[in-house]
């Protein structure tokens, strides 16, 4: 009788290195918001990916940072508190790195210390055109990694490169176990806080600088009906200036990110839907523990 394995798997990296990107990849499907600016992912999300005698529980984290600010120091807790829980990590570097971050070395060393099970990986490898032992990053983790040097897997998160191979790695590392969920599931997260998500991603592509870091979302109401969804979010702020910036001249800005984040909720419920939006102003609530509570970051 063939054993069948289950188990966790924790992706780390710096901010922006291709984690959501990753597990959409795996998975076939975007359950993880991703844009182009650094430290998008706030929460611990968790993505399944069924196999005929696997199934690994793949858990996205914000990107490794040193925090300043009480915001970041929840952001690191959230993925120091999934390190300790995996079973295995998933260590992505940039093939674009020129060297290791004062945190992912920081990281790294309690993987080490600790004797942790995890797999380095160089992400972004379809940009470069030399082998992979020649960048000056894999050169440093040989240095910095004893035996772990010549295993770093170069992969694409973007086009799918290497992504087969390294499941198929992750694989070993899982232990014998039935699954923890049922076969058909992708994620645990619920459609609710997807949406707050998708919405969040708007405000992070459509506007800049320091406005989308200082914005969170929580849904008001959330009506499922078979013919129609219909969804209230707000949209928080900490100064009033960016509440303008937000909502912009004749709350255009405001449009545009509700009409972005109800054309992809549509696509993924098949049924129209109905999305209402309100900005609110929390003043300073990236430095407040009550706040970040609330807002599910504590």
């Amino acid at each position: 009788m063939t054993t069948f394995r289950c188990g966790y798997v924790g992706i780390f990296g710096r901010p922006n290195v291709g984690k959501s990107t990753f597990l959409n990849q795996v998975l076939g499907e975007k359950i993880a918001i991703v844009t182009a600016k650094a430290q998008t992912t706030r929460n611990r999300i968790v993505g399944i990916k069924n196999r005929e005698h696997e199934q690994l529980i793949l858990v996205d984290t914000p990107g490794i940072h040193r925090p300043r600010g009480s915001l970041n120091e929840a952001l690191m807790d959230c993925t120091m508190a999934v390190l300790r829980d995996v079973d295995v990590s998933l260590f992505l570097f940039g093939a674009d790195q020129k060297s290791l971050s004062p945190g992912e070395k920081d990281l790294l060393e309690i993987l080490v210390r600790e004797q942790r099970d995890f797999v380095p990986v160089l992400n972004k490898a379809d940009l470069v055109d030399c082998p992979v032992a020649e960048l000056p990053l894999s050169r440093q983790l040989g240095e910095f990694l004893p035996g772990h040097e010549g295993i770093v897997r170069p992969i694409s998160a973007l086009t799918g490169e290497g992504i087969e191979p390294l499941v198929e790695d992750l694989c070993r590392f899982l232990p014998e176990s039935p699954p923890l969920f049922p076969r058909d599931a992708t994620t645990e997260i619920s459609e609710r806080f997807w949406v707050q998500e998708v919405v969040r991603e708007k405000i992070f592509q459509l506007t800049r600088h320091e406005v989308p870091y200082s914005t969170t979302t929580l849904i008001d109401y959330f009506h499922d009906r078979e013919t129609r969804l219909s969804i209230g979010v707000t949209i928080f702020v900490e100064h009033p200036s960016q509440k303008g910036i937000i909502i912009g001249r004749q709350g255009r800005m405001l449009k545009a990110i509700g009409t972005a984040a109800r054309k992809e909720i549509e696509a993924l419920v098949g049924i129209p839907v109905f999305l209402e939006l309100w900005v609110s102003v929390e003043k300073n609530w990236t430095k407040n523990p009550a706040a970040l509570e609330r807002f599910g970051y504590r």
